[in-house]
């Protein structure tokens, strides 16, 4: 009987072995006898979805696969067919397990609008993107480890409005990357900076040097050199929820670059009018100072 009772027990500790144990927390435990534990850490589970719509250019495209090795907590996805389906963004994220969005605009072939978003619930920001440069355009000397975390450096300006605090929350949350991202390395060496000037964010990434590379056995010397991409972002509106609600800011000093383009061609087209009236001027005022012909003229008298 004591054979088969010990090997009952072994059957039983290989079983739940394999079962393993459960949680402390799914277990039903009373508050008096569980133990003191500690103040839970709240984890930090951002995903960023990042994906184009139709009609983007390879500047555009080079622009989001700089994006894309900045961020290791992105996931990539197909371009969206249609612009006038947006409400479709939130159950993509949803899909990627994903809690921010990142969606890529492009109109014309030549304008570039950035949506950046916290899905499902919102808010959401829309943005102009100008003056991009890539990294393999700009050739600078920085450099950092793909994958690593970069520090988020905000302008003291964003604090100063209240679209600028709730532009750098959700900032915050689409480039703070993740300490446990599943792509992440655990390195800090480089720095993501948001700037505002003539209510525009601009972005630099800087590489942060701990030596002077011309003098490697010198003193320790912090430095920062730039990496890429640069680009320039100008809001045009925040609005309530993901993609779409009611609108919490409008940027009044904000012209289309469609309306720019208009105003150019509509001030060559004046140009072009004011050459045609002088033209015509210059018709009349040279039949008003014709003389009338003489009764002497060589062509009435051998006529």
């Amino acid at each position: 009987m004591a054979t088969v009772l010990k090997a009952r027990q072994k059957e039983a500790a290989k079983a739940e072995k394999r079962k393993g144990k459960r949680k402390a927390e799914d277990m039903d435990v009373d508050e008096e006898d569980a133990p003191d534990a500690g103040p839970r850490v709240k984890r930090n589970k951002q995903r960023v979805l990042l994906l184009s719509s139709r009609g983007i250019t390879h500047r555009m495209r080079h622009f989001m696969n700089d994006l894309e090795a900045l961020l290791p907590h992105v996931k990539k996805d197909a371009k969206l067919d249609s612009k006038n389906h947006l409400h479709l963004l939130p159950e993509l994220a949803d899909l990627h397990s994903c809690n921010n969005a990142l969606y890529f605009e492009a109109r014309r072939h030549e304008d570039l609008y950035l949506w950046a978003a916290k899905t499902p619930n919102g808010p959401s920001i829309k943005l102009h993107v100008q003056n991009v440069h890539t990294m393999d355009e700009l050739k600078m000397t920085g450099n950092c480890l793909k994958g690593s975390r970069g520090i988020l450096s905000f302008d003291a300006a964003f604090d100063a409005t209240e679209w600028g605090r709730l532009t750098k929350e959700v900032f915050t949350h689409i480039f703070g990357v993740p300490p446990k991202a599943r792509r992440a390395k655990p390195f800090i060496d480089h720095i993501l900076t948001f700037s505002i000037v003539d209510s525009k964010i601009w972005f630099r990434n800087f590489q942060i040097m701990e030596k002077d590379p011309l003098q490697p056995n010198g003193p320790p010397e912090m430095s920062l050199v730039e990496i890429g991409p640069r680009f320039v972002l100008t809001p045009i509106r925040i609005f309530e929820g993901a993609f779409g609600g009611a609108t919490v800011f409008a940027n009044p000093e904000f012209v289309s670059p469609t309306a720019v383009r208009s105003a150019k061609r509509r001030e060559k087209g004046d140009r072009y009018k004011e050459r045609r009236l002088a033209e015509q001027e210059r018709v009349e005022r040279q039949g008003q100072r014709k003389r009338e012909e003489d009764a002497l003229a060589v062509a009435k008298v051998f006529a």
